[in-house]
């Protein structure tokens, strides 16, 4: 018979080698939903690429007329959402997909408003990808940029929503209203791409970034882009009224204020009327005050650009108005924007 005996100094059996965990469980929480949501979007965001009329008078531009940025498939016949300013005025706009194929594309729709575009290319059977709800989001929530920054395309980042309701003066005035503001890195060639949560759903359109700033970016609300999207597609544009006035804030007095129970402390004064425009054809004059429209108060241009949306054109208004020292009611039968 033959004894094993076990000194002191080995183990009586094989020591195991230790489990290696799988990469799989190596990913936390954040790392996967980042993975999931980038995997989902990825293959739906486009490279795009335009070239512009030179400006006359300049013999050469920094950029030779050429730019570049960022969009995103929102059906699978072709349809792609970017910035107006990145299609704006292009002569020639090129769109290339993660699989390596190359369109040409057209401007369906443009609205430099709120700074959102429709372009689409002859193809189909695209990966797509979805509107989330922007009413639902909270403040700290994942957010994922994605997009071309400087030409790195399919470029993922992320960070989470830093505040809600932030309003962005747009390439023609106007303001945008509910922007969100994120930390998700952006930078020059992302605009127009997709700002996701961790469902995959596209929360916003990035839009702008604050270039001497840290981690201070934006973004055109979902819920905002969506019917913005949808208009372009169907019409062509956004259709919106206006009086055809040259206004500007003028802050009242006091006594003013107290005097006529005003409930703003500032008015849009009436500069000058445009040549045969709606306020020139209505009973408003140069020189008036403007402090309500339809009964809603109006202190600033801004306030009075929220009103004159596209159920206004046409139909009589009623504006109360400062004139002389004395508060009367006029009536305007607001026009359609041109452009």
């Amino acid at each position: 018979m033959i004894e094993f005996i076990a000194s002191q100094d080995t183990p009586a059996f094989p020591a195991e080698e230790p489990i290696q965990p799988s990469d799989d469980q190596l990913l936390d929480a954040y790392s996967k939903a980042v993975v999931k949501a980038a995997g989902e979007v990825s293959q739906s965001v486009a490279h795009i690429e335009v070239s512009k009329p030179q400006p006359q008078g300049r013999s050469r531009r920094r950029d030779n007329g050429f730019g570049s940025g960022s969009g995103f498939v929102i059906a699978p016949d072709g349809f792609i959402v970017t910035n107006s300013h990145v299609v704006s005025d292009a002569r020639e706009i090129r769109v290339s997909l993660p699989d390596g194929r190359s369109f040409e594309a057209q401007i369906i729709g443009d609205d430099p408003a709120t700074d959102l575009a429709v372009i689409k290319i002859a193809e189909d059977r695209l990966s797509y990808t979805r509107f989330g709800n922007s009413a639902q989001l909270q403040v700290g929530q994942l957010a994922i940029a994605i997009g071309n920054p400087y030409g790195f395309q399919h470029t993922v980042t992320a960070g989470v929503v830093s505040a809600l309701g932030r309003s962005l003066r747009s390439q023609n005035g106007r303001l945008i209203d509910n922007v969100i503001q994120t930390d998700a890195a952006l930078n020059p060639g992302n605009s127009g791409g997709p700002l996701v949560n961790s469902r995959g759903e596209v929360i916003g359109v990035n839009t702008a970034i604050i270039l001497p700033a840290q981690g201070i970016c934006f973004a055109t609300a979902s819920n905002t882009a969506s019917y913005i999207v949808s208009q372009l597609i169907t019409k062509g544009k956004i259709r919106r009224a206006y009086l055809g006035i040259a206004g500007q804030q003028v802050n009242l007095p006091e006594r003013t204020q107290k005097r006529l129970g005003l409930s703003k402390p500032s008015g849009i004064l009436v500069r000058n009327l445009e040549a045969d425009g709606p306020a020139e054809q209505g009973d408003l004059r140069a020189g008036d005050v403007i402090l309500a429209f339809e009964d809603q108060s109006v202190g600033l241009v801004d306030d009075l650009h929220k009103l004159l949306e596209e159920p206004q054109i046409g139909k009589l208004a009623e504006l109360m108005v400062l004139r002389q020292n004395r508060l009367i009611r006029v009536k305007v039968r607001p026009g359609e924007l041109p452009g």
